[in-house]
């Protein structure tokens, strides 16, 4: 257990760059939670209507202020199958300090909760990238500022969403792999059955991403029974039942009774057009009547239909696959070039100063577009510095183990379209990828210094840039 719990030790040389990491961290939540602390401290009997109708930057779900203050499995439970439970200790914590304080302490209980998964996120990287591909201190902490210079990155470890959690998980999962992977042992089935529960019961999605660890470090031990069976089978089954468990349990009744109070509004105010229809019609025939009340009905019902696709939360969600229970997901019609441009690598890394922040669900158009040619230019630079390092780390096994991350992500947006059109709110979860990626850049660079301090230049100014210009757009919107 001691060993489990070192992880999280600071080391010598990490302190002063981990004190300015939390200070970092602890501005960006304290702003958020004054944005709101007047209207969020008070308690309530209705918490989701009081959270989601009022928290509103991008496109996030403040479910964990609402979980935290009342306990409920909010979360999408088939996305985010055990998320609710880990929320449970969280949960009875902020219980303690309500009947202490007569507050809900909610935002504070998440922000600490941030704030945790943000430090050590920064500490992970910055020990993968030191002590795995072994960089320089000083290339160490600029690719690591780096990624906390990135636009979603920024909001996420501040915002009461689950990506801060998934960030973590994702860095500890890759520093945990690259650390075996350089002494040449395996990940244990153990490790893999745990790392898969706690990752993919945050987010789905990417338990892939565990077990993707598993293969590029164990290599061909990957395809041992024994390994399929009880690290990729067994966990997969369990926490699939979990989730169908959870659902029947918890989620099944609300939603029956959902559809049955949608289906009791709808015979009420049907019942109540046929009255006023037959109050008023000069039609004497029965079935005549009958058939004009059925029309009038059919009406109705397409000017709703015509209504509500004009409204953003239709609109901007693009057309699926299919209608099925995860094809539903997908989204075949946002156009992928301008989403790729001006949000993948666009709004997840620098903010646009229109429309700030916005949600393409409410208000915010699917495609926005920087005012200034810089803005493409600083995209560029950071494109070029990825591409680079995909080359230059090409025989690295991290390397590829880091790109498969990303590449499953970009799998799941761009080419099947989930989530696509706000791709950006999802950027945590493969934005901290692009560090590790450029890192085996700089690597190859310390052959040639010249060139080497070039690009610590440029990427030291990209850095600079993004902090100051990010920083200064959401404060301003927080504070405004």
């Amino acid at each position: 257990m001691k060993r489990i719990f070192g992880i999280f030790k600071v080391k010598v040389e990490e302190r002063w760059a981990a004190f300015l990491m939390l200070v970092y961290v602890v501005l960006l939540n304290s702003l958020v939670v004054y944005k709101y602390l007047d209207r969020f401290s008070q308690l309530a009997t209705d918490y989701h209507k009081v959270f989601v109708g009022t928290f509103h930057i991008s496109g996030f779900d403040p479910l964990s202020y609402e979980v935290v203050s009342d306990w409920d499995t909010a979360y999408n439970i088939y996305r985010h199958p055990l998320l609710a439970f880990f929320m449970f200790i969280p949960n009875q914590i902020n219980q303690g300090l309500m009947l202490l304080t007569g507050r809900n302490c909610a935002p504070f209980v998440v922000a600490a909760l941030l704030v945790f998964c943000g430090f050590y996120s920064f500490l992970f990287l910055y020990r993968l990238l030191r002590e795995v591909i072994v960089l320089p201190q000083f290339d160490s902490l600029l690719l690591s500022a780096m990624l906390f210079s990135f636009a979603y990155v920024m909001v996420s470890v501040s915002v009461p969403d689950h990506f801060a959690l998934s960030m973590f998980m994702l860095l500890l999962t890759l520093y945990v792999a690259g650390k075996k992977m350089k002494r040449k042992i395996r990940f244990t089935k153990w490790q893999t059955l745990l790392f898969f529960l706690l990752t993919a019961g945050i987010s789905l999605n990417n338990g892939i991403k565990v077990f993707m660890a598993n293969a590029f470090t164990n290599g061909r031990r990957f395809w041992h029974p024994a390994n399929l069976l009880l690290a990729i089978v067994l966990p997969s089954a369990l926490l699939w039942g979990l989730a169908r468990l959870e659902w029947n349990h918890y989620e099944r009744p609300s939603f029956e009774a959902r559809q049955q109070a949608k289906t009791t509004k709808a015979a009420r105010e049907h019942a109540q057009l046929a009255r006023v229809f037959r109050d008023t019609t000069r039609l004497k025939d029965s079935m005549a009547i009958e058939s004009a009340i059925k029309q009038l009905i059919k009406k109705k019902a397409y000017a709703k239909y015509l209504a509500d696709h004009k409204q953003p939360w239709n609109a901007h969600k693009g057309q699926p696959i299919a209608k099925g229970e995860f094809s539903q997901w997908t989204d075949i019609t946002t156009p992928r070039l301008p989403s790729v441009v001006e949000n993948l690598f666009g709004e997840s890394i620098q903010l646009h100063q229109d429309h700030l922040l916005q949600d393409t669900l409410r208000e915010r158009p699917q495609i926005v577009t920087y005012r200034y040619a810089f803005n493409y230019i600083v995209e560029g630079l950071v494109v070029l510095l990825f591409l680079c390092g995909i080359w230059c780390g090409r025989h690295a096994r991290l390397m590829w183990l880091a790109l498969s991350f990303w590449a499953f992500d970009m799998l799941i947006h761009v080419v099947l379209g989930f989530g696509l059109n706000e791709v950006y709110i999802m950027g945590a979860h493969w934005l901290c990828t692009l560090p590790i990626i450029m890192a085996y850049f700089f690597k190859t660079l310390m052959r040639h210094l010249a060139l080497l301090h070039l690009v610590r230049i440029v990427t030291l100014a990209l850095t600079g840039f993004l902090l100051a210009w990010n920083f200064m757009l959401y404060a301003g919107y927080l504070v405004g």
